[in-house]
């Protein structure tokens, strides 16, 4: 099993700068893809990064201003999936959620956290 639990999430005003991190635990070999969506009331949800063994991903509409990385503990057990978000706009207001898919014993199932409000306004 993966859990997933993210932090980081708040009020910020535009052009500000924020973290969110998502906690992954569970083997780390079972996970592939890890990613960082958003969801805006009345809006699709939007893949905005994603990691997967290195190989990172951005929507277009964060390009250049959202940086993914993802860093593993030493006991394996766990790794953290941060995604830092600067030069903010109101646009960005959103819940995020971090979401992993399985492989090897979990192939095929996908995780979620529960997801952290970003809100960008003055």
């Amino acid at each position: 099993q993966v859990q997933l639990v993210e932090s980081g999430g708040g009020l910020v005003q535009p052009g500000g700068s924020l973290r969110l991190s998502c906690v992954a635990s569970g083997r780390q070999s079972n996970i592939g893809f890890m990613g960082w969506y958003r969801q805006a009331p009345g809006k699709e949800r939007e893949l905005v990064a994603h990691i997967t063994d290195g190989v990172i991903r951005y929507s277009d509409s964060v390009l250049g201003r959202f940086t993914i990385s993802r860093d593993f503990a030493r006991d394996g057990a766990k790794s953290t999936v941060n995604l830092d978000m600067r030069n903010l706009i109101p646009e960005d207001t959103a819940l995020y959620l971090c979401g992993a898919r399985g492989r090897n014993s979990l192939r095929g199932r996908d995780f979620w956290g529960q997801g952290t409000q970003v809100t960008v306004s003055s």
